[in-house]
């Protein structure tokens, strides 16, 4: 909303200046032209490799603790979302696999999926904010999810999120995710960053197809 500044009333005796004063001017909004969606027909995930560790764990923090895209959460957190450690370990999952987009100047995006008892867990779910916006997000998803349905053989998907996040949980709710009502408090000792502000917490969603 913009809002202008005029100059009106009666001139001032000395001065000849009229006061300042605030005023509604006339209202515009910006109009925000969508982003092209992306042509998927010659997409080819892969699964990542284990000497790709440091680059999917640049691509998460750049995703949720860079500066720009809908996904940062630096107002809230500080600090690294992961590192090359906490992948490596991740991908010894013996029933998980990192799905990866790769593009020749950089990786594009990452999903994360493993399976845990009977449901699929997603994390590390990034995709590179010069690139959000244009459905590779939605994307990603459903190729983990249909590689869980085909290969892990599961129905069940699970994933936490910060719970003051409502436009991220937005997103996963349009995608068939549902609030459990299961909150946690932030997960300090995983490491993960920490608060900028108080009363942090996490929630799980879930989606069963």
């Amino acid at each position: 909303m913009c809002v202008y500044l005029y100059r009106t009333g009666c001139p001032d005796q000395k001065s000849g200046v009229r006061p300042l004063i605030l005023k509604p001017a006339r209202l515009f909004y910006p109009v925000e032209h969508p982003k092209k969606p992306m042509d998927f027909s010659h997409f080819c995930l892969e699964k990542a490799s284990r000497d790709q560790a440091q680059a999917i764990a640049d691509l998460v923090n750049l995703t949720y603790r860079g500066e720009t895209g809908w996904t940062r959460e630096t107002h809230i957190i500080q600090g690294d979302r992961t590192n090359r450690q906490e992948v490596e370990t991740a991908m010894s999952h013996p029933d998980a696999r990192f799905l990866v987009f790769n593009q020749p100047q950089n990786l594009a995006s990452c999903i994360y999926i493993a399976k845990e008892n009977d449901s699929a867990y997603i994390g590390f779910f990034s995709v590179h904010p010069s690139l959000q916006g244009k459905g590779l997000g939605k994307y990603m998803l459903e190729q983990a999810e249909t590689f869980a349905l085909r290969t892990l053989g599961v129905r069940k998907f699970v994933m936490f999120v910060i719970s003051q996040r409502p436009e991220l949980i937005a997103f996963y709710q349009r995608r068939g995710y549902s609030r459990t009502g299961k909150i946690e408090p932030y997960p300090l000792h995983l490491g993960i960053g920490a608060p900028k502000v108080s009363g942090l917490t996490i929630e799980y969603l879930e989606k069963v197809t």
